[in-house]
C-alpha cells in the first residue's frame, strides 16, 4: 500500500489502544450479538468510559475535543474486525453531530455528556415507508401546539432504533411546502406516544438493531426544535457529506481487511494438489482488487484530508461513496470465489462481510443518488 499520511502519531496510539478493546469487548461476543438482533448495551458504556464515543465533544461538555480522524479511526477498526453490529458510526459521525452544530447551548449541555458516556444512544429517523432517498417528500409531521409540537408519523430502517433514547426526527412543519416546511426534532425515546416496532431482520448486519419507529400524537417542547423551524432540509444537506465519507471510510477498511483474510486463505486451502494461490486465476484477481483498492484508499485518505480543512464538498463526497461502496461489494463477491464453498458459509468472516455491505449502496443515499449528485455537479451552469 502506498504509506498513509492523514493519521500522526497519536492517531495510532489512538488505534492500538481501541483494537485491543475491540479485540477482547467485541470479536468474542459478535457471534451471539448477530442471534441476538443487537449488541450488548454494556459495550456502550465501556466505549463511553473509554473515550471511544463522539471523541470530537469539546471538552466543556465532556468531550476529547479531537479531530475527526479519531472517528475516522474507529470507522476502520470496526471494519477491519467485521463488527458490523456496532452502531458508534451512526451515533458519533451522524447523529450527534447536529446537536453539536445546530443545538443550543441548553441541549448541548443536556444531551452530549450523555452521548459521550454511552448512557443516551442516539438514532436519526429520515427514512419512512413511502420515502428514502427523497427527503424533502417526509409525511410525518410536526405540528405547533402553543409550547409543543404535536408529531404524527412513522419511519423506517433506523439504525441503533432499538437501543435509541434520542432520536433526531425529520418532520414537515410545514406540510403544503417542500424542503423548506422540513425541520429537526430530539425526541426523547420515553415519550408518550412514541412507539418502537419490531427489530427488522436484514440480510445482513443482523447485530446491528434497525426499527420503525411510530408517532402518535407525541408531544416535543418547542425547546427540543433542533436549529431554526423550516432549516432541517438545509441542515441535512450541510451534514450529508460527513455522513457518505463515513461510509467510504468503512467500506474501503472492511475491503482491506477482506483481501487479507482471502489472502490468508488462498495460500493456506489446497486443490489439485497445491494451495488455491499457486493458480494463475488467483494470483491475478488478486492483483486485479488490490490495485483498484490501493487507489481508492488514496483517493478516500484525500477526501479526509478535505474534510479536515472543511473543503469536502458535496460531489466529492458522493463520488468516495458511490466508487468505494460499489467496489467493497465486487472485491466481497471476488473473495467469496476465491473461497469456494467455505466462502458462503456463516462461520466465515468474509461470508459476513458479503451480506452485511450490500446495504451500504442502498443507505446515506442510494448509489444511483450519488450519480444525480454528481452529474448535477458536472453540468451545472456556473
Amino acid at each position: 500500500m502506498v504509506p498513509r499520511t492523514v493519521y500522526n502519531e497519536d492517531h495510532e496510539q489512538f488505534r492500538e489502544t481501541l483494537r485491543k478493546f475491540l479485540e477482547n469487548e467485541a470479536v468474542p461476543y459478535h457471534h451471539q450479538w448477530e442471534k441476538d438482533g443487537q449488541i450488548d448495551r454494556k459495550l456502550w458504556n465501556k466505549a463511553g468510559e473509554m473515550g471511544f464515543l463522539c471523541p470530537q465533544v469539546d471538552e466543556k461538555y465532556g468531550g476529547l475535543g479531537l479531530d475527526y480522524g479519531y472517528n475516522s479511526i474507529i470507522d476502520e477498526e470496526v471494519a477491519r474486525a467485521g463488527l458490523s453490529g456496532i452502531g458508534w458510526g451512526l451515533h458519533s459521525n451522524i447523529a450527534v453531530p447536529y446537536i453539536i452544530n445546530y443545538g443550543t447551548e441548553e441541549q448541548k449541555k443536556k444531551y452530549l455528556p450523555k452521548c459521550i458516556s454511552g448512557e443516551m444512544i442516539t438514532a436519526i429517523a429520515m427514512s419512512e415507508p413511502g420515502a428514502g432517498s427523497d427527503l424533502q417528500g417526509v409525511r410525518t409531521t410536526a405540528v405547533r401546539k402553543g409550547d409543543h409540537y404535536l408529531l404524527n408519523g412513522s419511519k423506517i430502517f433506523i439504525t441503533n432504533g432499538q437501543q435509541a433514547d434520542l432520536v433526531i426526527v425529520v418532520a414537515k412543519t410545514d406540510p403544503h411546502e417542500g424542503a423548506s416546511g422540513v425541520s429537526l426534532f430530539l425526541v426523547e425515546a420515553a415519550s408518550p406516544g412514541f412507539k418502537k416496532g419490531s427489530n427488522l431482520e436484514k440480510i445482513g448486519m443482523k447485530a446491528q438493531d434497525t426499527s420503525e419507529l411510530f408517532f402518535d400524537d407525541v408531544r416535543v417542547p418547542v425547546d427540543n426544535l433542533l436549529g431554526g423551524e423550516g432549516q432541517g432540509f438545509i441542515y441535512l444537506m450541510q451534514e450529508l457529506p460527513q455522513e457518505r465519507l463515513s461510509v467510504a471510510i468503512y467500506a474501503i477498511a472492511n475491503a482491506e481487511a477482506a483481501l487479507q483474510w482471502t489472502i490468508d486463505y488462498v495460500r493456506d486451502r489446497k486443490a489439485f494438489g497445491k494451495p488455491i494461490s499457486a493458480f494463475q486465476n488467483t494470483q491475478f484477481k488478486l492483483a486485479e482488487l488490490d490495485s483498484e483498492l490501493t487507489a481508492l484508499r488514496v483517493f478516500i485518505d484525500r477526501c479526509l484530508e478535505l474534510h479536515y480543512k472543511k473543503e469536502l464538498d458535496v460531489a466529492t463526497a458522493a463520488k468516495a461513496k458511490l466508487l468505494s461502496t460499489d467496489f467493497q461489494c465486487k472485491l466481497l463477491d471476488e473473495c467469496v470465489q476465491l473461497h469456494g464453498g467455505y466462502g458462503y458459509m456463516w462461520e466465515y468472516p468474509i461470508a459476513r462481510s458479503w451480506a452485511d455491505a450490500r446495504v451500504a449502496r442502498i443507505y446515506a443515499g442510494t448509489n444511483e443518488i450519488m450519480k444525480l449528485i454528481i452529474s448535477r455537479d458536472l453540468l451545472r451552469d456556473d
